[in-house]
């Protein structure tokens, strides 16, 4: 299969707002050893991207400075020692970046394939949110059938995969978000209980309706951090993956030891390769056979040609969309 040797990518000119990014064209990266070159028919936006578009989250040393953390598309080339997909297979990916373009290099080890039934644009909105909650809510912090799963920001992309997955392992999930039409998308995917939070508090009906929660997942920070304290059971595990009003709080962790909390975070993207091997083996044995059952289903709430980048950055930092936002390449 021959390509043209240029590609069409999007470019961040400088560090600033959705119209920094902009079309360009650029040489098509190769296959190093132990990759595969992917023609990418679609990629995911994720909050990630407009921290690096902002400047505040720079590419790991030798990673693609475009932007784009998980593709879907069509094997083309091969890297030396890559045995495990041929040219033309399709899959999805989890990548260092450069998804935002036509072609895309990416190691082998951090590919899936496409579940059935699903098509590359649906494919390219799981691997980012997949591997992300597949590591931190089952991995790390260990949510077992029978706990109490409270999400944060259900409507949203780590939200409608985290009330899935949550359900699909036998949790009692409950879920925040606010209009009544993104609780009503987190009522569709299952959720036990659904709380629009400028109506009720949170702390107060996790605490009276379940006894606390075993794990949380918060995407807010600011105010929130002490609150998710105050609604866990004893021997609870906060997980902090963003932290949209603030990372900075004055907060009484003597809870923390009295209740014998676990309190962590992490990012995906400098998590060492080895790691995101492990977690694609996981999501690819336990995960991936429930998208042929349907008892999982990609959530993607916008779709954009790659040209219209800016725009999509708008509509996540707007904060109103639900689901994932696709860009069509």
């Amino acid at each position: 299969m021959t390509t043209s040797g240029t590609m069409t990518c999007i470019e961040i000119s400088e560090p600033g707002g959705p119209e920094v990014l902009s079309i360009a064209r650029r040489p098509e990266p190769t296959a190093r050893p132990g990759e595969v070159l992917v023609r990418v028919a679609a990629c995911g936006i994720n909050g990630p991207d407009m921290m690096q578009r902002k400047g505040l989250y720079p590419p790991p040393k030798g990673a693609s400075d475009l932007l784009g953390l998980e593709i879907a598309g069509t094997v083309v080339a091969l890297g030396d020692g890559v045995t495990e997909w041929q040219i033309g297979d399709e899959l999805c990916a989890l990548t260092n970046g450069g998804g935002y373009a036509e072609y895309c290099a990416v190691d082998a080890s951090h590919c899936l394939p496409v579940p059935a039934g699903l098509s590359l644009l649906e494919a390219a909105s799981l691997p980012e949110t997949y591997f992300t909650i597949w590591s931190n809510i089952f991995m790390t912090a260990k949510l077992a059938a029978g706990e109490t799963y409270l999400v944060h920001g259900g409507a949203g992309g780590l939200g409608t995969t985290s009330i899935q997955l949550g359900k699909a392992f036998g949790a009692q999930v409950v879920a925040t978000d606010s209009p009544a039409e993104r609780c009503e998308i987190c009522h569709e995917l299952g959720a036990d209980r659904v709380i629009d939070y400028t109506q009720e508090n949170f702390v107060d009906v996790v605490r009276e309706e379940f006894g606390g929660a075993d794990v949380i997942l918060d995407i807010v920070g600011g105010p929130n951090i002490e609150r998710n304290i105050k609604a866990t059971k004893h021997d609870a595990r906060i997980v902090q993956l963003a932290f949209a009003m603030g990372s900075k709080v004055e907060v009484n962790l003597m809870p923390v030891m009295l209740k014998r909390l676990s309190f962590t975070g992490s990012t995906l993207r400098s998590r060492p390769a080895s790691q995101k091997t492990a977690i694609a083996q996981e999501l690819r044995e336990k995960v991936w056979p429930l998208f042929d059952t349907g008892t999982l289903k990609p959530v993607v709430g916008t779709t954009l040609p790659l040209a219209e980048a800016a725009e999509a950055h708008r509509l996540m930092e707007s904060a109103t969309h639900t689901g994932k936002i696709v860009l069509s390449v």
